[in-house]
This record gives structure tokens, sequence and C-alpha cells, in this order.
């Protein structure tokens, strides 16, 4: 069970603005749309609703407990596995090209969204980097700049001493950056979301866990431990936090524990040398590297573990030796913050959008690209909400298919990072 009990001791919820004031649902109201879920997809939905539609929001803790207030801020306009040409095999040509397109956009409707909404120190779109870990991979880099380039994303491969100029470092072999990405500050950006969203007329009651949806002829009540909720359409926006209010759901993804850490703030000097441009970065590993930083010189960056015994001591140190490896200039390293929490893994790695039932919606899957692709979704799913036509929407609207053995690989869902390390080392060692 996910401790549910209070924001994370995080960077972010340590330096992020204050909130919009908000309480606790204790009345039984009616409204259009109910929104369950107070992280980048319910509030985006709720953003692109308004002001002609204005929802009910409804997030079971305070807004940024979840996913949207834990991650690493990276804001990355592809996938994490797929790229153009697998997903056009996948999904058809003319259903293909419209996903690309929703992919390809994401990252730049963030950073619009923090522009015209002005989103206090919420994010920069500074570009988003992918170096390779071996040479075989600086074959796929190649891949994925032609691919995404064909389709309008603004991309540069990087040769190897271009990355080392722009990184700082020569521990990679190239790569390639997508302009279009950068970094947001998790907590700052949800919550400018969430003072969007109301300023456009949604409501947004927070410790207000839906406990039951109950269908009443042609809508939906939505009981909380002290109110309720009727309305005609829902969207469930829980991702990797969704609990056992709709049957079945949880059970078709795999909730993935992720750990992020902020060292103290580095020196003048060696910012200067490390990342120069304050780019985002993470690199091809399938036990991913990540670095970026937060607006007091800080580097944020994480890992995930097998095990969870003595986790923060084994992390400072595990992290601690990639960045040293990585940036040799940045010594010891520091430690100030460190936090944990989930993302949403499906099978293919690929993102699922459901009809639930008649005015009920949801996506799940965000497979490490949350930022940009929750925000996203949050405008597909106001478009269905609105009346689009499933047919219309820029990703393909599938029935719930759960992961077979649901129990067991959660459980043991990150002994599959051993395997990755292991392959990232062979694939080293052939080059």
């Amino acid at each position: 069970m996910i401790d549910k009990s209070s924001l994370p001791d995080s960077v972010w919820a340590a330096t992020a603005p204050l909130p919009i004031e908000t309480y606790p649902l204790e009345e039984d109201i009616s409204t259009e749309v109910v929104i369950i879920g107070g992280g980048y997809t319910g509030l985006s939905t709720a953003l692109h609703l308004g002001p002609d539609i204005c929802p009910v929001v409804l997030e079971s803790n305070d807004i940024g407990y979840g996913a949207s207030g834990r991650n690493n801020g990276l804001v990355i306009p592809t996938l994490s596995k797929a790229d153009p040409e697998e997903i056009i095999r996948t999904y058809g040509k003319e259903k293909g090209e419209q996903t690309i397109a929703l992919i390809r956009d994401s990252a730049s409707l963030v950073f619009d969204l923090i522009r015209k909404h002005n989103m206090e120190k919420a994010g920069e779109q500074n570009g988003w980097i992918q170096p390779a870990h071996s040479p075989g991979r600086m074959k796929l880099v190649e891949k994925r700049v032609k691919e995404w380039g064909d389709r309008g994303l603004k991309v540069d491969l990087l040769e190897r001493e271009q990355l080392e100029k722009i990184t700082g470092s020569k521990a990679w072999f190239g790569g390639w950056i997508a302009h279009e990405g950068g970094t947001v500050h998790p907590m700052a950006y949800v919550r400018g979301l969430a003072k969007a969203a109301s300023s456009l007329g949604a409501k947004i009651y927070t410790n207000s866990p839906a406990l039951s949806l109950i269908c009443d002829n042609d809508h939906w009540i939505v009981k909380t431990e002290n109110g309720s909720v009727k309305a005609s359409r829902i969207v469930l926006a829980t991702n990797a936090y969704t609990d056992d209010l709709w049957p079945r759901l949880r059970r078709t993804f795999v909730p993935v524990k992720t750990w992020q850490m902020a060292t103290k703030p580095l020196s003048d000097n060696v910012r200067k040398t490390v990342l120069p441009g304050r780019h985002g970065l993470s690199d091809t590993r399938g036990d991913l590297e990540f670095a970026r930083y937060d607006w007091d010189g800080r580097l944020v960056s994480g890992a995930s573990l097998i095990f969870d015994f003595n986790s923060e001591e084994r992390l400072k140190e595990h992290v601690g030796k990639r960045l040293q490896k990585n940036f040799p200039q940045i010594g010891e390293v520091e430690w100030e913050f460190i936090w944990n929490g989930f993302l949403s893994m499906t099978t293919d790695y690929l993102p699922r959008l459901h009809v639930l039932a008649p005015g009920v919606f949801t996506w799940l899957g965000c497979n490490g690209r949350g930022v940009a692709l929750s925000t996203a979704m949050g405008a597909v799913l106001a478009d269905l909400v609105r009346g689009q036509s499933i047919n219309d929407a820029p990703l393909p609207v599938t029935d719930l298919k759960t992961v077979p053995g649901h129990g067991l690989v959660t459980r043991f869902a990150r002994t599959s990072l051993l395997n990755r390390r292991i392959s990232d080392r062979k694939e080293l060692n052939l080059e």
C-alpha cells in the first residue's frame, strides 16, 4: 500500500511557490464533470475544459502529492522506447501519425502553459539531451534523430566532441538534443496548473479521496468521506497512484518505485563546467543515468533499487559514484534531499487511453515521460469530455487488459533492473 500521509521531503516541496488555498469537500454538490486526481493529468484536463466547463477536481491528499510533485522534472517530447516508425507499425499510418504529433508537441505545450499563465519559476525550455552510453547506441541515436526530425521535432545529432562541450562530460559516445524539451520544477508546475485551472472556474478540493463511484441512471455519484459529487462525466486522473476505485484498472499497469536526489548547491565554478546550459539529460541505459539543475544550483539525479534495505545510504554511494564518473570536476558529492515515488509502466511501454463506461475516461502509462505526456493527455481527455468522437482521439482508445500475474509482476518488477544493468555492461564490453 502506498503511503499517502504527507508531501515527501523533497527539494521540490521545500522550494516551491506557495499553493493556492484549498479545502476538503464537506458537502453534496453537482457539476458537469468531476476529475479524480489533482496532478498533471487532472489539472491539465481542468485547465483545458475552462472557462466554459468548470469541473470539480478531487485530490486525495495535497496538490502534487503523487508523481506530479515527486518526479525529476525532465520534459521530454518522445516516448521512452517506441520511436515514430514503431508507433506507425503498431497503430497504423493515420493513427500513428496523430500519436506522433501528440508526443512531438507535448513538451512545447508544457512550456506554452507556463508562459501563458505566468507560472513562477516553473520551467526552462533549454532542451533535453540523450547521450549514448555505447558506440552501438549511437546507431539508435542517429535513427531517433532522423525519425523525429522527419516529423517536425527540432533535433540535432551531437558527435562526441559536441556532446562533451555541451555537457562538460567525456563519459558518453555522442548523443542528440531535442530543443523543445527542458526541465520543470515539478511542484511549481503542478501548483501553477492548479492556480490556472482555478482561475478559469475549476473547483479544487484536497484531502478528499474518492471512496466510491455509483452509477445513477445517466449520472455518476462520487462519494468522499464527508461529501459527494454528482456529475454526468468523470475523468480518472490517478495514473501510478490508481487504487481499486474502478475495478481492474490498477492491474493494467505496473507501479515502479523510483528514487530522486538533490545535491547541495554546487559552486559557480563547477556549474560553469557541468551542464553549463542547464539542459536536462538522461542517457540510453536501461538503468538510466540522468541529471539536471534546480533553480538554486543543486544537481538533481537518482536511481532505482532492486531491494529497499538501507536505501538512502546505498543511494548516496551509488548515485554519487555515477555523478563523479560522468562529471569528475564536481568532486565529493554532498546530498541534501532524497525522496521516492511511483511511476506507471505498461508491458509494451506505450500509453493507454480508455473509455471505461459512457462518460468515464482515463489514461495510464507514462513510462517515464509523465511531465509532457500527462499534460498533453489532459488536453485529449478534455476533448473527449466535450464530446469528441473516440475515433478522432490522437491515441487509440482500447479496452482494459490486465497484466497477467499482476501481483507477482508488481512485487518483482524491480528485479528486472538487474537484467538491464547486465545488458548495459554487456553492450559496452562488446563494443
